[in-house]
């Protein structure tokens, strides 16, 4: 099992920044990578990044240049600095783990609320 916990959302006005953070615990695997998803009203969840712990980053065309991923291996915490925020933005933010060695699963965290106010 490993557990996800994550922090940082809130309410911030159009242009803002915000950081989020992720910490995992439990039975974690070196074979994984971790990023962040999230799910507005009505939509569809959305892939926003990932990274690996070699430090490889992947960022949805939206986000890239805005977002920024990255990991700390040793505390098992991955980040997410959001700049330039705007009322799209706004949508609950959930973290990922996902592990492929020795086997694949997923977990997930319960989320945190973005919310970018005009």
């Amino acid at each position: 099992q490993v557990q996800l916990v994550e922090s940082g959302g809130g309410l911030v006005q159009t242009g803002g920044s915000l950081r989020l953070s992720c910490a995992a615990s439990g039975r974690i695997s070196r074979f994984n990578f971790m990023g962040w998803y999230r799910q507005a009203t009505g939509k569809e969840r959305e892939v926003v990044a990932t990274c690996t712990r070699a430090g490889s980053t992947i960022y949805a065309d939206s986000m890239e240049g805005r977002f920024t991923i990255s990991k700390d291996n040793a505390e098992n915490t991955v980040y997410l600095q959001m700049n330039s925020l705007q009322p799209e933005d706004t949508a609950i933010y959930y973290c990922n783990y996902h592990q492929f060695l020795p086997y694949i699963i997923d977990y997930w965290g319960k989320g945190t609320l973005v919310t970018v106010s005009t």
